[in-house]
């Protein structure tokens, strides 16, 4: 049963056993309790009131209150309903009437239990007060304790309704950022691979193009060139995911070296490299970076410095792994529009940025060109 249809039909079940009661226990209590006839029909108008009135409501209440105190008088048996008025006076009056409500039902239920209103005695005066205090004082706690107890259901229902939506927020966060992590994620790796196959395939077929193309001409040469051509556009649109192979089985100052001595000996240019500090194992995803960075740098002076000579160097320098490539080249306006086109410089960028590190660029036309790579020296023991 719910609680409001409780509040609505307990005082009818109250209302009945205090009628069997008293007029049962009438006989015995002599001149402490009126005649049956008269205290049934106070007890029907009653039942009749609780019936035509809303209830909970300070209507019902009072009506039913002054006939309890009625009831009572003719009965003190009919405190067994009466105690009602203790149980609904929050939810029928407004909080400024409560305490004028619970009053009353004290003064009822404490003229019943001393023996009947008015007090015939000093000492009936005088227990009667003690009842009124002690009826009033328990019943004024006991709601009380029931409404602090409702409040804090009410904060507890509230906190939980919270809960559930931060918890549905919390879900939908949780999948958004799954959901970007992802997109992040094959965003990264489609640019790891995009600059995999720029410095690899790309580069060495982007030279082969160059040489048919210097060339004498001839129906073979032209098919070369065209299947060359062919195969370096279908290498950009191609996903590789390889190591650099110069670092197979060598450090990398040995890798660096030998880039470095392929690139002198196919572009006919002096190119030095010079290492400096204490050369480290490193994470094998620095030690690429730093290789790919230098054929990429390499390659840039091949197609647009000219350059006669070339240095690099490799900096092992306590947290860092730096690595620097200067020509002395045509060198460019750093501030000069870059073409959509031009990957090498982008891509360059990115690897460093991908393991936290920067890339600086030096150059101004007539001047030669500086590149230069710092990364984190992060230890082959982190792979």
């Amino acid at each position: 049963m719910s609680e409001e249809r409780w509040l609505r039909w307990l005082p009818f079940g109250l209302l009945g056993m205090a009628s069997a009661v008293a007029a049962i226990a009438s006989p015995a209590l002599g001149d402490a309790a009126a005649d049956v006839p008269p205290t049934l029909a106070v007890a029907a108008v009653t039942a009749v009131w609780m019936l035509v009135t809303p209830s909970p409501g300070p209507l019902n209440y009072a009506g039913r209150t002054a006939l309890a105190f009625v009831l009572c008088w003719l009965n003190p048996l009919f405190a067994i309903f009466g105690f009602f008025g203790f149980i609904d006076a929050w939810e029928a009056l407004s909080r400024r009437w409560v305490h004028v409500g619970v009053g009353v039902v004290a003064i009822t239920q404490a003229g019943a239990q001393s023996g009947g209103l008015p007090p015939e005695s000093a000492g009936q005066a005088l227990l009667f007060v003690v009842l009124v205090v002690v009826n009033g004082g328990l019943a004024s706690g006991f709601m009380k304790m029931g409404l602090r107890t409702e409040e804090r259901n009410a904060a507890l229902e509230r906190l939980n309704a919270d809960l559930e939506q931060a918890l549905v927020a919390n879900d939908v966060l949780q999948q958004q950022l799954i959901a970007q992590a992802r997109a992040t994620g094959v965003q990264e790796e489609r640019a790891r691979l995009a600059r995999e196959i720029h410095d690899t395939i790309a580069q060495s077929l982007a030279g082969i193009v160059t040489q048919l193309e210097a060339s004498v001409g001839g129906e073979r040469q032209e098919r070369a060139l065209a299947l060359a051509r062919e195969a370096l556009a279908e290498a950009r649109r191609s996903m590789l995911d390889l190591s650099p192979a110069d670092l197979d089985g060598a450090t990398l100052p040995e890798a660096l070296d030998g880039v470095v001595a392929a690139w002198s000996a196919d572009q006919s240019v002096r190119a030095d490299v010079v290492v400096t500090g204490e050369p480290v194992p490193l994470h094998p995803e620095v030690e690429a970076t730093v290789l790919r960075i230098a054929q990429e740098s390499l390659a840039n002076v091949a197609k647009h410095a000219g350059a006669q000579r070339v240095g690099v160097t490799l900096s092992y320098d306590g947290d860092e792994v730096v690595l620097d490539v200067r020509d002395d080249g045509a060198g460019f306006d750093l501030g000069a529009p870059t073409r959509p086109s031009s990957f090498g410089l982008r891509g360059m960028r990115q690897r460093a940025a991908r393991l936290a590190g920067d890339l600086t660029l030096e150059s101004r036309p007539g001047g030669g060109t500086a590149v230069s790579a710092r990364l984190p020296a992060l230890a082959r023991e982190a792979a």
